[in-house]
């Protein structure tokens, strides 16, 4: 039953649809990422338009606005988007094993949540938004614009999770073109829309917020009608939006313990944040600028993560585990290829990128320092990111959640109580970044052998390799 499963499964593979069960892995990897790449690079150059259009107009204190609330709104968002990676990993199993139905129900118990993770997280920011940037330490002069930008960003909530949902059920099918298509048409009306708020209206800072939140009801709208519209397991059926308990907890499971990791990163950013604001407004704006360039080499390494997760996860629900270990040896080796080029490439050009951003020499500076020391160690950031890809398509999620709140937020939290006092610079408050990147890799790898090992240990992996090409070698017949 089983075998007939996946024949039907695979028969109906379309074009948007991408075979993670067979054949070479790296590939296939690359094909999965590139629009991935370039999905999360033209989100982030729209929005960094939002800081390039109001630190050209507005000033300085305006980019400080724009970029003060960044690291707070990353830690409200990051629980519920969590949840989006736990959908992926839930569709994708099913959808690897051939699993119609439950894949449906995986679709649409995603959706609905999409929508109550949007309602929950747009309210508390909302209504909390100045309380928590005046926890921060946000300069007097930058609270009253930057509260103002975050409330009207988290209105906009609702649509960024269904968008997030809706391209992780994507994903989890191998589909990372329709997404891209989405946020190009999203992102155009951005830029667009940008330019008139703030260059041709005047509304400064509430231009650039009510640009995005526009662009994001685009992108949701696009995506739900995508779902619609597309046939098979994925098909989404407005009526049918219900959740079921069984597919809330499965996600849940992957989803929470992804969220709270992603919470207590941006918890340490936060204050990491914190203690970059008590430098002063010239430092702030250097921080953001640096961030935000810095950003595009994280999302492309982010994409050889989401990489990992959705085929893991497919060779997972298809008993393909003899994959695994290609799975990680190539995202590794292609994390660490884009990490290591594109960080090369900052380190080369940094002050061209910054001089888009600002035409502030001090600025420029304060923003150089900072990517001098992430730029050529952000690929272990990458590789870290990628082993907990991996480790959350096995099924192991507290796990990686753990490691990284010990690697990343503890170990942050001791450098800037125990270390940093002692040389109270920038320099050794960037240096937390890399070394604790380090640390947080090497015990995710050691990790991934153990579960490996208990999950599929060595007389087991021997005995599904055998059955994984017997199940190879019928469905060619079949299709034959």
């Amino acid at each position: 039953m089983h075998l007939h499963h996946i024949h039907i499964h695979h028969s109906r593979r379309r074009g948007f649809e991408l075979d993670m069960l067979n054949g070479p892995v790296m590939p296939k990897l690359l094909t999965f990422a590139v629009p991935l790449i370039l999905s999360s690079v033209l989100q982030l150059t729209f929005n960094a338009a939002d800081v390039i259009v109001v630190g050209k107009f507005e000033g300085d204190a305006a980019l400080a606005a724009v970029g003060a609330p960044g690291s707070l709104i990353n830690l409200l968002v990051n629980l519920f988007l969590g949840l989006s990676v736990g959908a992926n990993v839930v569709v994708a199993r099913y959808h690897g094993a051939g699993d119609f139905k439950q894949t449906s129900d995986g679709v649409h118990t995603s959706m609905l949540l999409s929508v109550l993770s949007g309602v929950a997280v747009g309210f508390v920011g909302f209504l909390l938004a100045g309380t928590f940037l005046s926890w921060m330490n946000t300069p007097d002069e930058v609270l009253p614009l930057a509260t103002a930008y975050m409330r009207i960003y988290f209105l906009g909530m609702p649509a960024n999770m269904i968008y997030n949902f809706g391209a992780a059920i994507l994903r989890a099918i191998g589909d990372t073109r329709r997404p891209l298509m989405y946020l190009t048409v999203a992102g155009v009306v951005n830029v667009i829309l940008n330019i008139v708020f703030v260059a041709a209206f005047g509304m400064g800072v509430s231009g650039v917020a009510w640009a995005t939140i526009t662009a994001q009801i685009i992108s949701a709208i696009l995506v739900v009608l995508c779902l619609i519209r597309t046939e098979g397991s994925i098909h989404l059926d407005i009526t049918k939006l219900r959740l079921d308990l069984g597919k809330v907890w499965e996600i849940a499971k992957i989803g929470l313990p992804a969220g709270l990791q992603g919470i207590c990163f941006s918890i340490s950013n936060v204050i990491i944040q914190s203690t970059v604001n008590g430098f002063g407004t010239i430092v702030t704006a250097g921080n953001t600028a640096a961030s935000n360039i810095e950003g595009y080499i994280y999302v492309s390494m982010n994409a050889i993560y989401q990489a990992a997760i959705t085929f893991t996860s497919q060779n997972v629900g298809a008993h393909r585990y003899d994959r695994i270990s290609r799975v990680t040896r190539a995202a590794l080796m292609a994390v660490t290829g884009i990490g290591l080029g594109l960080g090369m490439i900052l380190l080369l050009f940094m002050r061209v990128f910054f001089h888009i951003y600002t035409d502030d020499p001090a600025v420029i500076e304060a923003a150089a320092m900072r990517s001098s020391i992430i730029a050529p160690t952000y690929f272990l950031c990458g590789t870290m990111d990628t082993m907990v890809g991996v480790l959350r398509g096995m099924g192991a999620s507290v796990i990686p959640m753990i490691v990284s709140v010990a690697g990343i937020c503890v170990l942050r939290l001791a450098w800037i109580a125990f270390i940093y006092p002692f040389n109270p610079t920038l320099t050794m408050l960037y240096l937390s970044y890399p070394i604790s990147w380090l640390i947080t890799f090497t015990v995710h790898l050691i990790c991934y052998f153990r579960v490996k090992r208990r999950k599929y240990g060595v007389g087991l992996e021997m005995r599904e390799r055998a059955t994984g090409n017997r199940e190879q070698a019928t469905g060619n017949r079949n299709s034959g």
